[in-house]
């Protein structure tokens, strides 16, 4: 029996080709630009982390997040070189450093590596959306939607990990301190 996520994923795939004949409109452009701007930010803070672990769990999650942000950084940046869009200035990539040489007031800890990917992950997600709910295009659409699938699958295995290690930031819980009359 076929997977219905699967079916329904390939029918929305399919569907795809009718519109791209229409120019980008100003809000697809723009979030298209601003998340390009982003995944690359987010590049740079995987980099920067790799560069400061010694931990072979947060190490392999960077590099699972580093993997997914670059395919998506280069498949957004030939979508909009094709479609005719500047592409946003972005820092270069990080040299490697060597962990040790690294002061212990600059470097970051394991707990604040996975919270900053966790933070930067909730957002990407969160523009994905709007990306999603302003598209006109469906081949646009469709990029949003590959793009918070994969971040949303990511974000499942860090929350395992911060879970783990008790890193997950958790709010108060909330009771209700009231009586209804």
């Amino acid at each position: 029996m076929p997977n219905p996520f699967e079916a329904f994923w390939n029918t929305l795939k399919t569907m795809t080709d009718y519109d791209t004949k229409a120019p980008l409109h100003v809000g697809e452009v723009m979030t298209c630009w601003t998340y390009l701007a982003g995944i690359k930010d987010m590049l740079r803070y995987e980099e920067i982390g790799l560069n400061t672990t010694t931990d072979d769990e947060v190490r392999e999650m960077l590099n699972d997040a580093y993997t997914m942000c670059k395919s998506q950084a280069d498949r957004l940046e030939s979508f909009l070189i094709k479609e005719g869009v500047p592409l946003p200035e972005t820092v270069p990539p990080k040299p490697q450093a060597q962990t040790n040489n690294i002061p212990a007031g600059v470097k970051i800890s394991d707990d604040e590596i996975a919270n900053g990917v966790s933070i930067k992950i909730a957002l990407a997600i969160i523009e994905c959306a709007t990306g999603q709910s302003q598209s006109i295009r469906s081949d646009v659409g469709m990029i949003w939607a590959e793009f918070q699938s994969e971040m949303l699958t990511f974000s499942t295995t860090l929350k395992k990990l911060m879970n783990k290690r008790g890193w997950l930031k958790i709010p108060p819980y909330y009771s209700a301190a009231y009586e209804t009359k």
